[in-house]
C-alpha cells in the first residue's frame, strides 16, 4: 500500500534527525514525506535540507505564520499547506509530529491493518515518555482506542468523508468522533512503541492551555459532558486550575458565539456516544 506523511514542524533543531532517521530506516517506506518548515527560527531548515538531499521522497514546503506553540490551528494550518502539495494517489495518509522516535515496522504493520480491515479509517501505535530516571513509559491519557494526534494514520476514504482535519483545538479528537459518525473503526496496536521526545504540551503558553473548553463547546459536547470530561481530566492531571479553565473556556465559547466544528446530527451523534461510554465505565 502506497502512503503520504505531513510533517508541521517549528523549531525542533533537537528532534528532526531522530524523527526523519525512523522514517528513513521504514521497512515499507512512504511515497513521499512533505516537511512543512512552520516560521522556524533555529537550526530546523538546515536540517530539512540535508534530508532533502538524501532522498527524493522527502519534500520541502517554508511556511509562515505566528511563533506562538498553539494546539491545533497552528499545527494543522501547516498540515494543511503540506497537503497541497500532495495528489490522491495514496491509501493512507500519515500526519507526524517532528518529535518521535518510530520502530522500523511501524508503517509496513499499519498497512497491513488498512489492507485487511476495510472499514478502517484511524489506526497507530502507543506513545511512550521519558520518565525523571530516564526509563520509557505509556502516556496514554485517554481511552485505549485513542491513536495520538502525533502518529495519526488515516485511509483516505475516511480522511475525505471526515473533511479532513479541523483547523482548531480538539482535531485529534473530532477527527476520531466523526470517523466512527461515518461508520469507519479505530485500530490501536499496543505492541507498536513510540517514543516522544517532548513531553505533551511541554510548549504551550497558558492561553493554549485554557481552550480545551472551547473545543468540547465546537464538538457540541453540552455543559454536563463537559463538566464530567474536565473532571475526569482534573483528576488525571491532579488539577482542580484545569477543570475551572475548561469551564471558563466553554463559557466564553458561549458568549462569542463561536463556531461549532460539527454539524447538528453529528453533534448529537457524539454526545450519544459519550454519554454510552460514560454508562459503560459506571457500571465497569
Amino acid at each position: 500500500m502506497g502512503y503520504y506523511i505531513v510533517i508541521p514542524i517549528h523549531n525542533e533543531e533537537a528532534f528532526l534527525k531522530s524523527t526523519l532517521e525512523s522514517i528513513i530506516q521504514q521497512t515499507l517506506l512512504p511515497k513521499h514525506v512533505i516537511l512543512v518548515n512552520d516560521n522556524s527560527t533555529d537550526n530546523t531548515e538546515s536540517i530539512i535540507d540535508q534530508y532533502c538531499s538524501k532522498s527524493t521522497m522527502f519534500k520541502k514546503l517554508n511556511s509562515t505564520s505566528s511563533t506562538q506553540h498553539m494546539p491545533g490551528s497552528k499545527v494543522i494550518n501547516a498540515f494543511n499547506k503540506g497537503l497541497e502539495l500532495l495528489d490522491d494517489n495514496f491509501d493512507f495518509i500519515v500526519k507526524l509530529d517532528a518529535d518521535v522516535i518510530l520502530p522500523p515496522n511501524y508503517f509496513e504493520v499499519i498497512s497491513t491493518y488498512f489492507k485487511t480491515n476495510k472499514n478502517l479509517g484511524i489506526a497507530g501505535g502507543f506513545i511512550y515518555e521519558q520518565n525523571n530516571t530516564g526509563e520509557w513509559v505509556l502516556n496514554h491519557p485517554m481511552d485505549k482506542d485513542h491513536v495520538r494526534g502525533a502518529i495519526k494514520a488515516y485511509s483516505k476514504a475516511c480522511f475525505k468523508a471526515i473533511g479532513e482535519l479541523k483547523n482548531a483545538m480538539g482535531w485529534d479528537t473530532v477527527d476520531e468522533l466523526l470517523a466512527r459518525f461515518y461508520g469507519f473503526s479505530i485500530h490501536t496496536d499496543a505492541k507498536l512503541h513510540v517514543k516522544h521526545l517532548r513531553p505533551t504540551g511541554k510548549a504551550y503558553n497558558a492561553k493554549a492551555k485554557r481552550l480545551q473548553g472551547k473545543a468540547m463547546y465546537t464538538m457540541r459536547y453540552g455543559f454536563i459532558i463537559t463538566c464530567i470530561a474536565s473532571l475526569k481530566m482534573a483528576m488525571k492531571n491532579k488539577s482542580i486550575r484545569s477543570f475551572w479553565n475548561n469551564i471558563l473556556g466553554y463559557t466564553q465559547a458561549i458568549q462569542n458565539d463561536t463556531a461549532y466544528l460539527v454539524t447538528e446530527e453529528e453533534g448529537k451523534f457524539i454526545r450519544n456516544l459519550r454519554w454510552t461510554n460514560i454508562k459503560r465505565k459506571i457500571k465497569a
